[in-house]
Order: structure tokens, then sequence, then C-alpha cells
């Protein structure tokens, strides 16, 4: 796998006109299909990063990157960010070989493990995996032949051309995109988050349309003087499994937390069969918003 990965902090005034870029970093990883980092490179901060190299994707990497990079995470930066995301998003990465597979159905009901070989017990790790849920075979391992997705259209608009930064052009054979969004403003003693998260494959048909498997929205609210979440709905849009949108509702357990604690509280409360690992993931980004505000403050006071 080849990971291009780019992620920027942009301010908008209130009374429209250019866009501001506040921070901006940019990241290349080459990974081998066991998630493992054969070769990364960094707009910034190369050398640390560079210690990344042998490391796998999984949970344990966040606190490799907690060590080696900690002033990263605390200013919530998007060279943070973008490193966080390499687990997730390597894993579902090769979901989008299934779109090119003509026979992928028939393959994945014919496979057989060996003997020795030993299948992933999924059941009870999300909603989408819940007992008796259609994603899973007899023995609790997933059973990936029936999922759903959508087609969806390219993320940059012709009527909002500073929405998106530049895109790596996917038009041709296989490729795989996470696409994540944070809109933060002020109203009076609220601070307002709408969040977009989505995980896309090339279309083999071709043309500029993309297939989708994960795609959230997400509106909240938070108290401005506090940062404690006031209100929070997610909207499960297209997901793989008919159990997955279960979690959704489930999110209203949070109102009442620090936004600056989700990153740990989000797992605690939201495990296992009511929680979604993706929704969590979108959740836990809310921590860095109390970060953004105060970006927001900087920009606005030096515009003043």
């Amino acid at each position: 796998m080849l990971m291009h990965g780019h992620a920027r902090d942009v301010f908008t005034a209130a009374e429209g006109g250019a866009i501001r870029i506040v921070a901006e970093d940019d990241v290349r990883i080459l990974a081998a299909a066991t998630r493992e980092i054969l070769d990364i490179a960094a707009s910034r901060r190369d050398p640390e990063v560079k210690q990344l190299v042998g490391q796998k994707g999984g949970g344990y990497l966040r606190g490799v990157l907690a060590q080696l990079l900690p002033d990263e995470l605390a200013q919530g930066s998007p060279l943070n960010l973008l490193l966080d995301d390499f687990s997730g998003a390597s894993l579902v990465a090769g979901w989008a070989w299934s779109r090119w597979v003509p026979d992928w159905q028939a393959q994945v009901r014919g496979q057989a493990p060996a003997p020795d070989e030993r299948q992933r017990k999924m059941q009870g790790i999300c909603s989408g995996f819940q007992p008796g849920a259609s994603s899973l075979a007899d023995d609790g391992s997933e059973d990936a032949v029936e999922q759903s997705s959508a087609i969806v259209m390219s993320l940059p608009r012709s009527d909002d051309p500073d929405g998106w930064h530049a895109l790596d052009p996917q038009a041709e054979g296989v490729g795989m995109r996470r696409a994540r969004r944070i809109d933060v403003w002020l109203d009076r003693d609220l601070v307002r988050m709408d969040v977009g998260f989505q995980d896309s494959a090339t279309n083999p048909k071709g043309g500029p349309d993309r297939i989708a498997i994960h795609e959230y929205h997400v509106q909240a609210t938070a108290d401005l003087e506090t940062f404690t979440l006031r209100s929070v709905i997610a909207d499960p849009r297209v997901l793989p499994y008919r159990e997955c949108p279960g979690a959704s509702p489930n999110v209203g357990v949070m109102i009442g937390t620090r936004l600056a604690d989700l990153r740990l509280a989000v797992p605690r409360r939201l495990s296992g069969i009511v929680g979604c690992t993706h929704l969590n993931d979108v959740l836990r980004s809310l921590s860095d918003v109390p970060r953004l505000v105060a970006k927001l403050h900087e920009q606005v006071s030096g515009s003043a």
C-alpha cells in the first residue's frame, strides 16, 4: 500500500473571502499488506517520524506516537491526525480490492481456512458484530459476503473550491480514500461542530463517482466556556451491515463529557456492541475542537 495523507486547518472569516491556512501537514507511507510501515516521509519532523519504520498499524501504535511526538499530540496538529489515522485507514484499505474482483463473493464463500489457520473472532467487538448479526459466520468470524455499499459523488465541488484541499487523482486502478472534515464555529455561548467521515474506493466502471463503505455525519454542540458536550446527533449514511446503525442512538451517553476527554472516554463508554469502531473514531476526533477554537480566536484577533 502506498498511502498519501494530507491535512490542514483552515480559517474562513464570517464575511467570507479568501481562506487562511493556519496549519498544514503531509505524510507518505509505504506499507506491507500486514500494515507494517516499510518507509515513511513527512513534511515536518521527518527524522522522528522515520522512527516509525517497522511499526504496524493497530491500537497500540497510538501509544508509540504519544511517546515519539508528545507535543504534536498535545497540539492536536494535522501531523498527529494523519499518523493517528494510519491504523484505521490501512485496516479498511483492503476493502477496495473487493470492488475490482468480479467473482469476489464466490471467492469469499469458497475460502476455507487451513486446519492450523485461526480465523479472527469478531463477535461482540461492535454493533455490527453483535451476537446473531448478519455479518457473522457460524464460528464468530466475519462473513464479508453480503456487505452494503453506496455510490457517492466526488467530494470536491466547483461551487466550493476551498472546501477540500487538492486530492490525489485515483481515476485508474484500485484506490481507497479516507476523508475527514471538522467544521467549527461559535454561536453565542456555544461551539457548533459539523463533522463528516467517509471511506470510499474507486469505481471499476470509471468516472468521478466512487463507492463508499463507511459514511457518517455528526452534528454536536459544546459549552464555549467549559467545552462540555451539550448535544450530539450521529447520522449513519453508509455502513456495511444492517446492524451497524444501531450504535448511532447511543452517542447521547457522551453528553456532559469534556471534549478534551473524549479521546479516552469514548472507547470506554461506547465499547463492544453499543458502539461502532468508525463512529467512535469520529467522536474521538472532537477532542481536538478546543484547540481549533483557540486557533479560531487567534485568527479573529489577528484580523481585528
